[in-house]
């Protein structure tokens, strides 16, 4: 198993060829088979549907594709208990404490994310880093 989670923006950026750079970090980050869970592809599906206005077709074959692509890790109830923890005792956000909480229950040390805290440490295992930061 992989010891790298990503943030759904890694997700995102993997397709969006108007930052191509970030599209080039992504793809290559994508290609180590990153940990994600459910709270990726929801937050994934709703951008590529409301923002990005894809068909739900065009979703759902992104959504096949990550799954052979990445590791998925189904939010069990330990997991969410975890996320609600850490949401509280790292003041964040609950959607973010589950990407957390997940690959930290996967065992991961490192969470790649432009949006999160770039450089903090969560539990003394996990380290959020941005990959996009020059």
């Amino acid at each position: 198993m992989s010891d790298i989670a990503i943030d759904t923006n890694i997700l995102l950026y993997a397709l969006d060829e108007f930052y191509p750079e970030k599209q080039n970090i992504a793809i290559q980050i994508i290609a180590d088979k990153p940990i994600f869970c459910s709270q990726n592809l929801s937050e994934f599906s709703n951008v590529c549907l409301r923002r990005w206005q894809f068909p739900k077709s065009r979703v759902a074959e992104l959504i096949a594709v990550y799954l052979q692509q990445c590791q998925y890790i189904a939010l069990s109830e330990q997991v969410i208990l975890r996320s609600a923890d850490i949401m509280n005792r790292y003041d964040l956000q609950l959607f973010d404490a589950m990407i957390i909480s997940s690959a930290l229950e996967s065992g991961c040390s490192i969470l790649y994310s432009e949006d999160m805290n770039d450089g903090q440490m969560i539990e003394k295992q996990l380290k959020i880093i941005n990959p996009f930061k020059a």
